[in-house]
């Protein structure tokens, strides 16, 4: 079975994240999901950007330095909105995800819905 068809919006909101903290570019997020352990080609990202572009996430500029150009990405004041939304929904859904996961002997609290 092929995992990464979930990883997708993990992946997306990775993204996100980085292109509301700082404008962001394709290598460096490549290589930055790397880290992470998504092994993902220019060919997968690429789509992905222009996705969220398309839907009024990010807004993109080309560049320049010297004869390289490059497609820098920038969260816009909706994508950050919806980075926002999302947190609090992963967040509840990690609770969930994990709160069976408590080791043993451990009694389990009830957590408070924000």
């Amino acid at each position: 079975m092929d995992d990464k068809y979930l990883y997708a919006g993990l992946i997306r909101l990775h993204v996100l994240h980085h292109a509301v903290k700082e404008p962001i570019y394709g290598l460096a997020m490549i290589e930055e999901l790397e880290r992470h352990g998504y092994k993902i080609s220019a060919g997968t990202l690429y789509p992905i950007l222009h996705g969220l572009e398309s839907k009024g996430y990010l807004t993109s500029t080309e560049e320049r330095s010297g004869s390289t150009a490059r497609r820098v990405y920038r969260a816009t004041r909706a994508g950050a909105a919806a980075l926002v939304a999302a947190k609090r929904k992963v967040r509840e859904l990690f609770g969930e995800l994990f709160e069976d996961d408590e080791p043993p002997g451990k009694t389990k609290q009830k957590r408070k819905r924000p």
